[in-house]
């Protein structure tokens, strides 16, 4: 079955996404106002459907939706969309944080916020966005977040400040998924508590998009900073129970690393054929750079590490599977590490190699490396993950670590 996918998947890649790629392009430029999805993305939708490369992440559960791949399964998928991160994931709806939000609200939703929310993202009707990280706290460490949500009679009122709200932008965001404080003097894990906010809510202002690293991200809704001012939402939007917000973060957080790792080793393997191409036509010294000793030397050392890492991906989505999210947390890990670090890497020496070229936007790896680089800020800082990695493979006491989200 994964070879089907992972076949009719790459026949999708070739066909339709690469070359609609300059498309979204012109689209972006011709409304740069707009954060709305735009055309050629939803036209991508309805060739993903036919095709059933839809909502592949999911896997069937006894939640009763899903009924995509397993995470082993889905592994090589996702890879394949890394090829072309701004158009592939949306184009399957697969793309974060929306992945994230509808395992959660598969996993821990109520009937009631699974026919009101999880169904219409199933749908790619609306967007979502997960508000967890804040401008003036770590929010690596979960015990120090300021957003603090309390009860008043049958409403949550939720006050305070998020930011990199990954999607919030886009006009079609209607759900938010916030993380706050419900106790404040409680257990280090048992303090928060997430939330449901409609986007429109009184109360719940978009202050500004956001960059990295100069780029906006536009085409996929952006990165806002939000700002929650007594914002009132019914008891019942609660997700989960009243100090669950830590655990739900972790069940949240396990699968979408694996993604974002397997779509990072897509970005090297596009930016390898970018060099590979570069490189037995560009001339320098007299001769081609494939020739060159430390061009060769790139491109080994490059194709060791994404084969090498691929292994350990995999061999984490299937611990995963077997034996479940707590089970695999060192891999997750590991990977969470390795995998950034290494795909930075290959893409700084790719832009290298392009020289002037590879600063632009005519090619992709600028705007790839962006991403390679924020992924090790996103969903836990490399030193996080490893200062908790390194605390397993010593075994020491569980109370050096309290409070980290990792």
């Amino acid at each position: 079955m994964t070879r089907v996918f992972a076949d009719e998947a790459a026949a999708f890649m070739d066909e339709h996404v690469l070359p609609a790629e300059a498309v979204l392009a012109e689209q972006v430029a011709a409304t740069p106002d707009d954060w709305s999805t735009r055309p050629v993305v939803r036209a991508l939708q309805e060739a993903a459907r036919e095709r059933g490369l839809w909502n592949l992440f999911l896997p069937p559960g006894p939640h009763g939706y899903g009924g995509g791949l397993s995470t082993l399964r889905y592994a090589p998928v996702a890879e394949l969309t890394g090829r072309s991160p701004r158009l592939a994931p949306t184009a399957m709806n697969c793309a974060a944080p929306d992945t994230g939000n509808m395992e959660l609200l598969a996993h821990f939703g109520t009937p009631e916020q699974q026919e009101r929310w999880l169904e219409p993202l199933l749908d790619a009707r609306i967007r979502s966005a997960f508000c967890m990280t804040e401008p003036g706290t770590a929010s690596s460490d979960a015990s120090q977040i300021g957003t603090r949500v309390h009860r008043d009679g049958d409403e949550w009122v939720v006050n305070g400040r998020k930011w990199f709200a990954t999607g919030a932008m886009n006009p079609e965001c209607e759900l938010l998924v916030v993380m706050g404080k419900t106790d404040p003097n409680g257990p280090r894990h048992r303090q928060q508590s997430m939330v449901l906010v409609p986007r429109g809510t009184p109360g719940v202002t978009v202050v500004r998009p956001l960059t990295v690293l100069g780029y906006d991200d536009r085409d996929h809704g952006g990165h806002a900073e939000i700002r929650f001012d007594d914002v009132r939402v019914p008891a019942a939007n609660l997700l989960g129970g009243a100090g669950d917000g830590f655990a739900i973060a972790q069940a949240r957080l396990g699968p979408g690393r694996v993604h974002h790792c397997m779509r990072a080793l897509g970005m090297a393997e596009r930016a390898l054929d970018l060099v590979r191409a570069r490189a037995n036509e560009r001339i320098a010294f007299g001769t081609t750079l494939a020739r060159q000793g430390v061009v060769r030397e790139w491109a080994a050392d490059a194709r060791v590490e994404v084969e090498a890492l691929r292994l350990l991906v995999l061999k984490t989505a299937w611990h995963m599977d077997t034996e479940g999210n707590r089970a695999a947390m060192t891999g997750i890990q590991a990977i969470k590490v390795a995998v950034p670090r290494a795909v930075q890497r290959i893409l700084d020496r790719s832009i290298q190699l392009f020289g002037a070229a590879g600063l632009t936007d005519d090619h992709p790896l600028a705007a790839m490396f962006a991403a390679a680089r924020a992924l090790r800020l996103a969903d836990g800082p490399d030193e996080v993950h490893v200062a908790a990695l390194g605390k397993a493979e010593l075994r020491l006491p569980s109370s050096t670590m309290e409070g980290v989200v990792q």
